[in-house]
């Protein structure tokens, strides 16, 4: 389910804000170190977050890494697929 946040600007304006997720799938290309370096880098993870993160992809096939606009992930979609990782914004 896609959560709105609504803005209240003070002339009373209402601006909806749709918040995404970064989704990053599992492959069997990349290594556990690869993929948590990708992580830290990109998304401003911990180590033991990145790490976390990286388990669950393995196990579950994906996980959500990350949570924005689609400007603010765009970026860093556009960073981890350049590493040669699987990664989209729903």
């Amino acid at each position: 389910m896609t959560q709105i946040e609504e803005l209240i600007l003070e002339d009373e304006e209402v601006v909806s804000v749709e918040e995404r997720q970064l989704i990053v799938y599992n492959d069997d290309v990349n290594t556990f170190d690869h993929v948590i370096k990708a992580l830290i880098d990109v998304c401003e993870h911990t180590p033991e977050q990145a790490e976390q993160c990286t388990w669950i992809i393995h196990y579950k096939g994906k996980c959500s890494v990350k949570e924005g606009s689609f400007s603010k992930l765009k970026p860093m979609r556009d960073a981890i697929c350049d590493r040669g990782i699987s990664a989209e914004i729903t």
